[in-house]
This record gives C-alpha cells, sequence and structure tokens, in this order.
C-alpha cells in the first residue's frame, strides 16, 4: 500500500554548500568550504559531531601516518594537536574531549549547523540536485545549494540523487558491525594484552554465544578507561532500519558475555564494569558511491599516482569476515597481512575522481562511501581517510560554487595548491 503524501515546505536555506553528516569527513569538508570563503550548512542527523569517534566510542584512529609521513595533514592534523593540547600525546580517542573539539572548530569557521537533522529526500533538475529534503524538530523544510557533499557514510544524498552505488562483496554480504564500549577500573599497565589468549577454553565454558576469534581489542584514553571495539555483530545492513534495530539490541545483549570473558579469562580486566555502550552502531560497510574512478586494490600493490591526487594513505586492506567461522577469520588475517605495507613512506594515492558521484554534476562524497572497490574501502574507511576526503571536497566544493561551475570543471592544478596550503600531504604535487 502507498501513500501520496504532499504538502509546501519552507526554503530555510539557501547556500554555497550543503554537507549532509557531520562525522570526521563532513567536519572536515564544512571547515574546509567554509574557510575557503564559501557559506556552509551542515546538517546532522544525531546529537554530536563526530560520527564514530564520538557518538559512535571507535577507540583509535587508525592510519594516521605510514611511519614516515603524517598522512592525515590538515584539519585531521589540527583535531589531533588539539586534543594532544588537553590530553598529552596519547592518541587514544577520549569521545568527550573530541566532541568539544568538533564544536569549537566547526563554529569557529562559520558553519552553522544544526543536530537532530535528518536527510529525507532531494528534488534534481537534470543531473543537479536543486535541493535537500530535511526534517528536524522545527519540522520539514528544504536548503538550496550550489554544491551538495555526502558525508553520510551509508552514500544516502547521493543513492537519494540516483547516483549508482556497489554493497558488500558478490553475495552481498557486508562486514559486521560492532557497539563500541567504555569501561572503567581496567589495570591498564599490568594487563594481558593478549587478549584472544583463552578464547578457546571461554569456548568450551560457553561463555559466547557466537565463537568468534576475531577482537580487533581496546585502547585506553587513561585514569583507568578502555574504550572497547569488541563484539562483532553479523549479517546487518546498516542502511535499513529494521536491521539496523535488530543489531542495536543484539549489541547492547552481548556485551555481558564480553565483561565475563575479559574478567574471567584475561588478566587486568578482573574489577572492569561497563560505564556506556555507544550510541551510534559501528558500521564498517554498506553502499560504495560508483564515481568517475573506482580505487581499486591494484592501486594499492603499485602505490599508485594521480594527476588528481587529493592526498595518500596508508592503512592496510582491513575487511572483517561476514560471519564468525575459522576459514573465514584465516582470509581476513591473511589479506590484512598480505595487503599491508612492509616498509615506512609506503602509501597509494587516492584520486578526485573518486569522489564524484557519475552522474551528477553539483555533488560530491567523501568518507567510507567513495569510490572504491570492496578491497580499498577496507582501507580507506578509517577515521582519518574521512579526513583527508573530506577536507578536498570542502575545497573542491567551494570552488566550484564560487566560480559557478561543475565540479568537475575547477582547476585541478590550483585545488592541489590550496589543499597544500592547508597542509594536506600532496609530496607528488608541485
Amino acid at each position: 500500500m502507498n501513500l501520496l503524501f504532499k504538502r509546501e515546505i519552507p526554503v530555510r536555506k539557501n547556500v554555497d554548500v550543503l554537507v549532509v553528516g557531520g562525522g570526521p569527513a563532513g567536519v572536515a569538508a564544512s571547515v574546509s568550504a567554509a574557510r575557503n570563503g564559501a557559506s556552509v550548512y551542515l546538517v546532522e542527523a544525531h546529537s554530536c559531531l563526530g560520527g564514530m569517534g564520538t557518538a559512535g566510542l571507535v577507540p583509535w584512529w587508525c592510519g594516521l601516518s605510514d611511519g614516515q609521513n603524517f598522512l592525515a595533514g590538515g584539519i585531521g592534523a589540527e583535531v589531533l594537536g588539539l586534543m594532544e593540547k588537553e590530553l598529552g600525546t596519547d592518541r587514544a580517542i577520549h569521545a568527550e574531549t573530541l566532541k568539544r573539539i568538533y564544536d569549537k572548530i566547526v563554529e569557529e569557521s562559520g558553519v552553522r549547523f544544526t543536530f537532530h537533522t535528518a536527510l529525507i529526500g532531494i528534488e534534481k533538475e537534470g543531473e543537479n540536485i536543486s535541493c535537500a529534503v530535511c526534517s528536524s524538530k522545527s519540522g520539514i523544510f528544504a536548503i538550496k545549494a550550489k554544491v551538495f557533499i555526502d558525508c553520510t557514510g551509508d552514500g544516502d544524498l547521493s543513492a537519494m540523487a540516483g547516483a549508482e552505488f556497489e554493497k558488500g562483496d558478490e553475495y552481498g554480504r557486508m562486514m559486521p558491525t560492532t557497539l563500541c564500549s567504555l569501561w572503567c577500573n581496567v589495570e591498564w599497565e599490568n594487563r594481558e594484552k593478549n587478549h584472544e589468549l583463552n578464547l578457546d577454553k571461554a569456548f568450551e565454558d560457553g561463555v559466547f554465544t557466537i565463537k568468534d576469534r576475531h577482537i580487533p581489542g581496546m585502547a585506553s584514553p587513561g585514569h583507568g578507561l578502555a574504550g572497547a571495539n569488541i563484539g562483532h555483530i553479523f549479517g546487518v545492513d546498516a542502511t535499513d532500519d529494521e536491521s539496523l534495530t535488530k543489531a542495536l539490541i543484539q549489541g547492547r545483549r552481548i556485551i555481558p558475555e564480553f565483561e565475563r570473558y575479559y574478567r574471567n579469562y584475561v588478566k587486568g580486566y578482573e574489577n572492569m564494569t561497563l560505564a556506556a555502550s555507544g550510541s551510534l552502531l559501528g558500521v564498517r560497510e554498506t553502499r560504495r558511491i560508483t564515481g568517475d574512478y573506482v580505487l581499486c586494490l591494484d592501486d594499492y600493490k603499485k602505490q599508485a599516482v594521480f594527476d588528481d591526487e587529493i592526498g595518500r594513505f596508508s592503512y592496510p586492506v582491513d575487511i572483517h569476515s561476514s560471519s564468525p567461522d575459522k576459514d573465514s577469520y584465516d582470509k581476513f588475517l591473511f589479506e590484512f597481512k598480505n595487503f599491508n605495507y612492509k616498509n615506512h613512506g609506503e602509501n597509494y594515492g587516492i584520486p578526485y575522481r573518486s569522489l564524484i558521484p557519475k552522474g551528477l554534476n553539483n555533488a560530491l562524497v567523501a568518507g567510507r562511501c567513495i569510490s572504491t572497490d570492496r578491497y580499498m574501502q577496507g582501507s580507506i574507511r578509517v577515521m582519518p581517510g574521512c579526513f583527508i576526503t573530506g577536507q578536498a571536497v570542502g575545497m573542491a566544493a567551494s570552488m566550484a560554487a564560487g566560480a559557478a561551475i561543475p565540479v568537475r570543471k575547477i582547476d585541478v592544478k590550483k585545488f592541489q595548491s590550496n589543499l597544500k596550503k592547508i597542509g594536506a600531504f600532496l609530496p607528488n604535487c608541485k
């Protein structure tokens, strides 16, 4: 049964650049665009900026450096610098501090933004998006913009606009999700670092509902706290509301299993107590938007250089197994070991073309849903990669909006020069 729903709605904003999604990609995009002179509006469906690093309680950054070069130069470096100023040199994520930092840099850049504001539709004229339709506590309203940036993680804006995309492997299976958590009373300095050491005994004792050998682990922001990326939830499609709901319930349901395991089988965790679980589910994979170029595994292997590259990255191919069986886990270990640079200073380029959804003239995409094959999505999806692609699309959008031209028509050399001026790592661009 279908229902026709029609009403007149106000156009609340008319800006140069609209950014949808306020995770690390959205923060970097909006700040980059605003600092380059664009009027920017950012909409975030949750109650804070930062996405996985804040509401999702993901405890570490992954991929800031190639061992020789700091890759997330620019806005990523600025965020890390502010974190270190408040907390010291430890780079484990302290979510509450990170929330304040994101608020600060976005507000001070002049970006207008609202929380609890969800994208619910778009309007198009040919290959141009004309406006985005959002829903908030104030009601339904439209936002007009010259350029639209998709930082939703799931590619929602691009998909609504008709962009092509892929999901998961050849069978449509996606990486498992994780409901990250925060624990207190951990004896961090005296802990057993190999937290998988006694898994077989715990499996024999019936501690776990699912015998999953892959436990990514924990990081500590200090003060006896431990942020935990533990507990895979399999068979989830995070673009489906019912699947997402079931996953959140299951994530909370299995946390006591890990509490029992760590307290009874791992030294240093005997008194650990749950402080919080994430209010956002940790989603590793959904849509990959098809762009003008699809970044692929061969680009990783040959450390590709592109004429239009916007940054370089080095994180290994990290595809968590879509099922908990031993063969799938062994496949993960093989890929993580073999698609992982062996020497310091090795990295691959990210082309601007992978940030442009095919068939759209005034849209860009950043974050884990950019145009890649599945292998490369397993590498670029982490937060530093989101900083890199986010600041690039923000810069590109401001240039396209300012010149009233399609995003493909900007001067790439000037674009790269602008990125280098704000600190982007572009060693191949003169």
